[in-house]
């Protein structure tokens, strides 16, 4: 075959063996394998990976949403307990008619501890899904001792009062005396309870909304 391929006169194919000729023929044709795998086969290949792990994705998360669709019943069931244990805590907030007594009570507990109060100013209450909270206006003056027996008069008060604080800031006050006296500034919020009255309203006003 070497012999014939070194006689063989490749600008006189014709005439070569036919030794020769399968063997060009051959490789002609691997040739063209290759040409075509990379042209055609290759990208098709490439495809087939790709939509593989496309598979193996979708497959996975079909497992994923099968399993959620198994537990739905355990999962709605534990929200539902989650949305009565928060609505029973909130219960234990004050009510609507005990509210202004409880704003009372707090300013009261602000005077008793020493603090000076210049300002606590409510203002209009917004309402939630079923509490309404409550903000309040504040600037008071004392030192850390007072604050913090004003912190604890309120805790003690008898209805669960929740006391959140926004914008609120603590610094020391202009003035030369020793006895460190600090203002409290800002606005503070305190929460109560809806009624059932007042979330069928809310509801019938949320339907009633376009």
């Amino acid at each position: 075959m070497l012999n014939d391929l070194r006689d063989t006169d490749f600008s006189d194919l014709g005439n070569a063996t036919s030794a020769v000729k399968v063997f060009l023929l051959g490789l002609l044709l691997v040739a063209l394998l290759v040409v075509g795998y990379f042209l055609m086969i290759k990208d098709k290949w490439n495809e087939l990976e790709r939509a593989e792990q496309e598979e193996l994705a979708l497959r996975a998360d079909f497992e994923e949403k099968q399993r959620k669709a198994a537990n739905l019943d355990a999962y709605e069931q534990q929200l539902e307990d989650m949305q009565e244990l928060l609505e029973t805590m909130f219960r234990q907030l004050p009510s609507k008619t005990e509210m202004d007594k409880l704003l009372v009570d707090i300013s009261q507990s602000a005077l008793a501890a020493g603090i000076d109060v210049e300002l606590f100013e409510p203002q209009v209450e917004a309402q939630q899904d079923f509490y309404a909270e409550r903000p309040i206006s504040i600037r008071m003056l004392g030192n850390y001792h007072e604050f913090g027996e004003f912190v604890d008069s309120v805790a003690a008060l008898p209805r669960v009062v929740i006391l959140t604080m926004h914008n609120v800031s603590l610094r020391r006050a202009n003035t030369d005396g020793p006895d460190g006296r600090l203002i409290l500034e800002g606005q503070v919020k305190t929460y109560r309870y809806l009624e059932g009255s007042e979330i069928q309203q809310q509801t019938e006003g949320e339907t009633a909304a376009p």
